[in-house]
């Protein structure tokens, strides 16, 4: 057993968010293990650049409203204890809602993360369907 040392916690780079997002990296697998967990941070409004993950992705929804979005699919809000799943390649975003910060857990595995453009306006100020309709 071994007591892992957190880096500090990280200011997310503007490449890859829209406004103000900070992480901490719980685990980064070492040697054979590639998994991946980091508690993701978000200001109201703020979120992701279009992205997707090679072996896809799982979102715990912590606190706060989030809103999150594949490629051609539903606004969806998901809300506190919320799990979502992203399958692998599928480009997405997630992000907070106006006026509410939001932390969520992030799970995935691998380095292979292929980062696309901002999100725009418009695809931020869709009308949301709740993740439990």
């Amino acid at each position: 057993m071994e007591l892992l040392q957190q880096p500090p916690t990280a200011k997310g780079p503007a490449e890859w968010f829209a406004g103000d997002v900070w992480f901490d990296v719980i685990y980064r697998g070492r040697d054979a293990s590639k998994a991946r967990a980091n508690t993701v941070r978000f200001a109201p409004g703020a979120r992701t650049a279009w992205h997707s993950h090679g072996l896809g992705q799982t979102l715990l929804i912590v606190e706060g409203i989030a809103l999150i979005q594949a490629r051609g699919g539903k606004l969806i809000e998901a809300r506190p204890g919320d799990v979502v799943w992203t399958p692998p390649d599928e480009e997405h975003w997630h992000g907070a809602a106006p006026g509410r910060f939001m932390t969520h857990l992030a799970l995935w595995e691998g380095d292979d993360t292929t980062w696309l453009e901002h999100v725009t306006d418009a695809e931020y100020g869709a009308v949301p369907v709740s993740a439990r309709t």
